[in-house]
């Protein structure tokens, strides 16, 4: 089997996944939106999403700013399944302190509040897509 074959498999089942998530929740998909996180909402962010994506970035940092619309698009794509937030280490030091945060970007995907995965920097999207799969075994 091939890669495209793969590729093509995986979406499919995707697809699926979303739409019976949409059906048990009864409705429609809405517009996903990308959270704002920081130091003050943190907690409740992360425990209100039991699949999160953050992205910790800052305004002046170009890899940043490479990134944040493949970010925008995956929150598209995987909208009902996985949440996405952004949190701006500039304005919010203590979370990114907390979590290690050294070098930005930096992707972190809580499962059920707990840390299982993070990228350092700007990859591309076919990466960041697989690691977040592989992350809440989508």
């Amino acid at each position: 089997m091939s890669d495209e074959e793969l590729e093509r498999i995986k979406e499919k089942k995707l697809k699926e996944l979303l739409k019976k998530v949409l059906r048990e929740k009864g409705g429609k998909p809405s517009k996903p939106k990308v959270l704002k996180v920081n130091d003050s909402n943190f907690n409740s962010v992360v425990k209100e999403h039991s699949r999160l994506v953050v992205d910790f970035w800052a305004p002046w940092c170009a890899p940043c700013r490479m990134i944040e619309p493949i970010f925008h698009e995956l929150a598209e794509a995987y909208a009902g399944v996985v949440s996405f937030g952004r949190l701006n280490v500039d304005e919010n030091p203590a979370t990114a302190a907390k979590f290690g945060v050294m070098s930005i970007p930096t992707l972190i995907m809580f499962k059920d509040g707990i840390e299982v995965d993070r990228i350092i920097g700007a990859l591309p999207r076919r990466f960041i897509e697989y690691k977040i799969r592989k992350a809440f075994q989508l």
